[in-house]
């Protein structure tokens, strides 16, 4: 048995991320570029070791390779250790067979072998697809302060979003009274965010009795806590205030990585006291040319332009060439926009190639119907032809031919 730890991390990160269309098509959600130099699971690591967890399990499942390449040894966020450190943990083959995780709670129930090695008090579960800076000490000291069996982690979200979200209602002490999973007219704002801190002696029997129910799905904010709640368990709200995106969405990924060149949208990632870590690609500078002009913009390592970049966040190795306009967009590693291209309100995914002349994406401003109106998205390695022209709210996963219009 590995050396007693008072809190070990489960990160759920084997989910598919459909809504993300051609962005996931050939890697997992939390694998997904963000902000110029990250990927999403950056997060949720670098919270862990920020907050003096060290002991991390990365349950994987949809297309891995890339997601278990970049964790590698967990080194970019000193992961690397001889007790502890991150772990991938893949489905298995055991003596009764082979399965696939079938739920968040079923994902953690396969691996309480791995959680039992270390013996913890407590055990965080948190999810690999959000964007946010969180101090896990700090909820794990509410957590013990309330003796709580589980806690989880609430932002009060605006009214008008709040249909979106597994609702909580709480009493002045901050015990949770009763839930409401996306209701069509919210009684409550007060919005789960999928970060839970859990007492493990309670978790998982949890588990257990929930596996062993041939009617449950498997999942936490469907079986598990409630089943909880209705056992009397003291579960408690932890209130989050600051920056927090679930980027399950092209709109919600495409307004994230906005929101790093808007000055109100309260998320910094410079801040030193609260670094986010990741495996930085090793390249060049940028090559920014006399006739490039760049306005409230990222642009990676490694980027070399020539065109016109305005509100947008460029990946390493980026090429944007002479006469070639990029606004508003996202544009992730490897890509070329080539000259007198145009690619607005747009996310071009890795290694794409946009030829001369093409037209990515529509300026809302200038479509005549706002409810066809969308973000565009070509996908990984995908070619866009000579003065092809892709539509708004379009999503591209085969090379567009030269001239063509879709």
């Amino acid at each position: 048995m590995a050396k007693k730890t008072e809190c070990i991390a489960m990160l759920l990160a084997g989910g598919q991320g459909s809504r993300l269309g051609v962005l996931t098509k050939n890697i997992a959600k939390p694998a997904v570029p963000y902000g110029g130099k990250y990927r999403i699971i950056d997060f949720p690591l670098s919270n862990c070791v920020n907050s003096g967890i060290y002991t991390v399990g990365v349950l994987t499942q949809y297309q891995p390779l890339e997601l278990n390449d970049y964790i590698g040894n967990g080194g970019p966020w000193d992961l690397d250790r001889a007790n502890g450190g991150v772990h991938i943990l893949s489905p298995y083959q055991q003596i009764e067979g082979t399965e696939w995780y079938k739920g968040t709670a079923n994902a953690i129930y396969q691996n309480i072998q791995f959680i039992d090695r270390y013996n913890p008090e407590y055990v965080a579960v948190l999810s690999g697809d959000h964007i946010y800076k969180m101090d896990y000490a700090k909820m794990l000291q509410f957590h013990k302060e309330k003796d709580a069996a589980c806690t989880i982690a609430m932002l009060e979200v605006p009214w008008e979003e709040a249909s979106r979200f597994g609702l909580m209602f709480t009493d002045d002490d901050g015990r949770i009274t009763a839930f409401e999973e996306k209701p069509k007219n919210p009684k409550s704002n007060k919005a789960s965010m999928g970060v839970y801190m859990f007492t493990w002696e309670k978790l998982r029997q949890y588990l257990i009795d929930d596996e062993n129910d041939p009617n449950s799905s498997n999942d936490f904010g469907k079986n598990v806590i409630p089943a909880m709640h209705e056992a009397g368990e003291r579960l408690f709200a932890y209130g989050f205030e600051g920056y927090w995106k679930d980027v399950g969405t092209i709109d919600s990924l495409w307004e994230a990585n906005l929101d790093l060149l808007n000055p109100k949208a309260n998320i910094d990632l410079s801040d030193p006291t609260w670094k986010i870590y990741g495996r930085g690609a090793v390249t060049a500078p940028q090559y920014v040319s006399d006739k490039a002009i760049i306005e409230n913009s990222i642009a990676a390592e490694g980027c070399e332009i020539e065109g016109k970049i305005d509100y947008s966040v460029l990946f390493s190795n980026v090429t944007v060439e002479e006469g070639a306009f990029v606004d508003y967009s996202i544009i992730m590693p490897g890509a070329v926009i080539k000259k007198g291209a145009v690619v607005q309100y747009a996310m071009v995914a890795e290694n794409a190639v946009i030829e001369e002349g093409a037209v990515v994406g529509e300026n809302p401003e200038k479509c005549d119907n706002l409810e066809n109106w969308g973000v565009s998205v070509v996908g990984a390695g995908v070619t866009v032809g000579k003065n092809a022209v892709v539509k708004a709210q379009s999503m591209i996963s085969e090379d567009v031919k030269e001239g063509e219009t879709v």
